[in-house]
């Protein structure tokens, strides 16, 4: 009785099988490859200047002071943030294809599926990276900063006798409020959400265009939209159309530019407000939504480009 064969294509099924192993491998050397190109250094060396900017603006008011440092803070990482997503992702594909490294990788064979995901992985790694240093470096400063604000506020109304129980009181809870609190992380949590869908619609992009610069203005145009959907909701689907045709119009403009504004808590956070943590999780569902669609519809167009 002699042993059945094995097939060759049973076989080449069986090298190309989806490997979380392969694409964390992949995704390790896309964080390699980019801190090559010193994106990660940009990244922290601006976010360090933006908290210097927040203390070079001299304001009496203790609230004033941390909601500055914050905005200032947050406003740098949620703008770098999306920009080191959008040209990381625009650079790498091209410059695989002109290094002949995409053919190699895919000779191996690796699935193209297991190529992008890769590639995904490792771009949010590294503005993931840069984002919970920063989240650690402000959170730091934030808290320093804080306590030197109140002693500083206590010992300006002891020199005008206004240090009442009360008053100290109202302004340890106003610095508290304004400072360090849970809030601070979730608006961080927010800017890598929003970085992450931005950069999927990036590597969309880059998947099917010829160009890095195309690819570099159309996702910020996009991110520019995506942003301003609520306001052409308002003012050109609701007055022109009716309620069905609104309501489809807004669904076909959210499936091609996703609604930034969702992740948008930065400015409550620097007000003191509260996020609850049901706005967390819708935040995050949404965010995962988009990344699987836009992945998914990257793959079908990917497997089909001739390289």
């Amino acid at each position: 009785m002699s042993d059945a064969p094995t097939s060759p294509n049973t076989e080449a099924q069986t090298r190309v099988r989806f490997s979380p192993r392969r694409v964390w491998t992949l995704a390790m050397a896309t964080v390699t490859q980019l801190v090559r190109m010193k994106i990660l250094a940009f990244l922290v060396v601006f976010c360090l200047l933006a908290v210097g900017a927040g203390f070079a603006f001299s304001v009496i008011n203790p609230e004033q002071q941390l909601n500055l440092l914050k905005s200032v803070t947050l406003g740098s990482l949620q703008i770098f943030s999306i920009v080191i997503g959008v040209v990381s992702t625009a650079l790498l594909l091209p410059k695989d294809m002109e290094d002949r490294t995409l053919y190699t990788i895919l000779s191996k064979p690796v699935p193209r599926f297991d190529y992008l995901l890769g590639k995904l992985i490792g771009v949010l790694l590294l503005i993931g990276g840069g984002l919970i240093v920063m989240d650690a470096v402000l959170s730091l400063i934030l808290w320093l900063r804080q306590s030197m604000l109140f002693e500083d506020a206590v010992a300006r109304m002891q020199m005008e006798k206004l240090d009442s129980p009360e008053a100290v009181a109202q302004v340890r809870e106003i610095v508290a409020r304004q400072g360090l609190t849970w809030n601070l992380h979730w608006a961080v949590w927010a800017i890598f959400l929003k970085a992450t869908v931005v950069t999927t619609v990036a590597l969309l992009l880059s998947s099917i265009a010829s160009s890095t610069l195309f690819t570099i203005v159309i996702t910020f145009c996009i991110t520019i939209i995506g942003h301003g959907e609520a306001l052409i909701r308002e003012f050109f689907f609701q007055p022109n159309l009716s309620g069905m045709a609104s309501r489809a119009a807004t669904l076909v403009l959210a499936v091609i530019c996703p609604d930034l504004a969702q992740f948008d808590i930065v400015d409550s956070v620097v007000s003191g407000e509260i996020v609850p943590w049901g706005a967390v999780y819708d935040m995050t569902g949404i965010a995962a939504l988009y990344v699987t669609v836009y992945l998914f519809v990257t793959h079908l167009l990917f497997v089909e480009k001739e390289l």
